[in-house]
């Protein structure tokens, strides 16, 4: 199945499952807050016995942290000039919104690829428990790779629409977006991430992309709540580390010695990246591998009330195809980054300012 193809039965699958949600089941934030707790604490003794989840949890926060860094070599290309136009008149910048798009683009499917593969190692250790099998670094590394195409192309969606809508809750100049529309598209964003709570260990479980697809959609629809309770507790405790972070960031700015040019959006956010990495330590490495065990244990038990037999796949022979496909990546966004000159394209965005 391709990439376009996986990514319109997703997209079809985020629209239907909005439509199909009976939000007035929808739980306050206490309580919600609540039942993330509720819901974790009978995972936390789990991820401290298979003390292979932290080490996953590590890595992903290992791989969020490289990743970041990459990202923002790419503002380092972008000259001045243009940060200074961006609020006058966007059209002067086409040449670098196209190179940061694509830029941004690469960077999150570099990163889709080992932290989907990290999470799905999560969830196999869950399943691995609940069939009373040892539950090893590589057992879970063999299960999760045994995937990773299809985990690759799905957390690489998954990471594209969340950047999208990370960059949408930012404030705006002349914001004139309606307040309904906002609405809309926040509810949205999190049915489609209670959908991907299940998805992920449906594949794992041995099912088809297209049967983790409507398993997916019918667990939301019959584990509604814990469903909810669990994603928006989990939420929640992001935004308020977020908010720690962003406080965090001011005070991070004050005192240093040398504060970054206002134009100097390279600087600042190599620099606001500190505050932000470790913030992302809490949640990746405390909360994220409850959060992942806690989803994995919501679609077991939806998983035996419908009589869905685990078949966790072994054989990793499509693994060396996908994992030529991931270097290839790789090694490309190293070219562009150690040669991104002599490619042209500082060529390319400088020569836009005089067109």
């Amino acid at each position: 199945m391709s990439f376009f193809k996986m990514k319109k039965d997703l997209t079809a699958l985020k629209e239907r499952a909005y439509k199909e949600t009976d939000f007035s089941q929808n739980p306050g934030k206490f309580a919600s807050l609540g039942g993330f707790f509720a819901s974790i604490a009978a995972s936390l003794r789990f991820v401290f016995t298979e003390k292979e989840n932290i080490v996953f949890a590590v890595l992903q926060w290992c791989v969020i942290a490289l990743c970041y860094y990459i990202w923002v070599q790419g503002l380092n290309w972008i000259p001045e000039e243009i940060w200074q136009n961006a609020d006058q008149d966007s059209s002067e910048n086409t040449a670098a919104n196209i190179v940061l798009l694509v830029w941004s683009l690469a960077c999150v499917g570099l990163a889709a690829f080992p932290l989907g593969v990290f999470t799905a190692c999560i969830s196999a250790s869950c399943i691995l428990r609940y069939q009373n099998r040892p539950s090893t670094f590589v057992d879970c590394l063999k299960i999760a790779l045994s995937r990773c195409g299809a985990i690759w192309i799905f957390s690489w969606i998954d990471g594209w629409w969340t950047v999208k809508r990370i960059l949408e809750r930012l404030p705006k100049k002349n914001d004139r977006t309606p307040r309904s529309v906002k609405i809309i598209r926040e509810a949205t964003y999190q049915v489609w991430k209670m959908l991907t709570l299940g998805f992920i260990p449906a594949l794992l479980f041995g099912r088809t992309f297209q049967d983790s697809c409507s398993d997916s959609l019918s667990l939301i629809k019959k584990r509604f709540l814990p469903l909810i309770k669990l994603r928006l507790g989990y939420s929640l405790i992001c935004w308020i580390i977020g908010i720690g972070c962003y406080v965090g960031t001011i005070f991070f700015f004050i005192c240093l010695d040398n504060m970054p040019a206002k134009n100097d959006i390279y600087s600042f956010y190599l620099l606001a990246g500190v505050p932000i990495i470790i913030a992302l330590l809490f949640i990746m490495i405390i909360f994220r591998p409850l959060y992942i065990i806690s989803a994995c244990r919501i679609y077991v038990s939806y998983a035996c009330d419908e009589g869905i037999n685990a078949r966790l796949p072994e054989k990793t022979s499509g693994f060396i195809n996908i994992l030529i496909i991931f270097m290839l990546l790789a090694g490309l966004i190293g070219v562009v980054l150690l040669f991104h000159q002599e490619l042209g394209i500082d060529n390319y965005i400088s020569t836009s300012l005089l067109n």
